[in-house]
């Protein structure tokens, strides 16, 4: 079942359920600071990150203090196939991704792993997120620099000498290849679809764990493209 259908069934349920939502969302994780910190030099930087849809890592990423852009696209598979449709088929090599271009001023790139891990994805779940199953909803990091590289192995190493999922972790770790914008209509999707049914059951609960889990990286202003 596609996630549009799905959501549409879960509206049903919105309607009925109310304030029952949050409590049906994935559970979030009390994920550590990191013991390998990015030392990264001035100016903006880029990060890219797979986890499942990209309406809910978008959502997460546009509320962090020091995120300038988030957009969601594909990474993995050729410029040929990047498009919502063929993407899930799940044949196309492509991961559904968000592309953070950040300050590491104000936040670091391991700041940016641990919110992703403590809210954003389930580092357990293999080959899909929640309600959404295929290759093009896996978890991953994609580094863009040797630093990246440097401290998302030390992070992922820290999560699974910690065991605090108590399944294996299996996020791995991408080289990039290429990053292709999703079409327009998924770019901003929470803040311009707050009731969506997809968005009401699996995102928005996403995005309340940040701001009690962060209180000091969320930022109540979604950072719009």
């Amino acid at each position: 079942m596609s996630r549009h259908a799905l959501a549409a069934l879960i509206a049903v349920g919105v309607m009925t359920a109310g304030c029952q939502q949050t409590a049906l969302a994935e559970e979030v994780m009390a994920t550590p600071a990191a013991a390998v910190q990015a030392n990264e030099t001035p100016g903006k930087k880029v990060a890219v990150f797979a986890g499942g849809c990209f309406w809910g890592i978008e959502g997460v990423f546009s509320h962090l203090k020091g995120v300038t852009s988030v957009v969601s696209g594909y990474h993995g598979g050729a410029k040929k196939d990047a498009l919502y449709d063929t993407v899930g088929t799940g044949r196309t090599g492509h991961a559904e991704a968000v592309r953070v271009t950040y300050d590491p001023a104000k936040i670091r790139y391991d700041q940016l792993l641990r919110v992703f891990f403590a809210v954003g994805a389930n580092p357990t779940q293999l080959n899909y997120q929640g309600p959404d199953h295929g290759t093009q909803y896996r978890n991953a990091l994609v580094p863009m620099d040797k630093e990246q590289v440097r401290v998302a192995a030390g992070y992922l190493a820290q999560l699974k000498r910690l065991d605090l999922w108590k399944k294996p972790v299996v996020t791995t770790v991408e080289p990039y290849k290429a990053f292709y914008p999703a079409e327009s209509y998924h770019q901003d999707f929470m803040v311009n679809n707050p009731n969506h049914g997809y968005i009401r059951r699996w995102d928005a609960p996403k995005v309340a764990a940040l701001k009690r889990m962060f209180p000091d990286l969320y930022k109540p202003v979604f950072t719009r493209n």
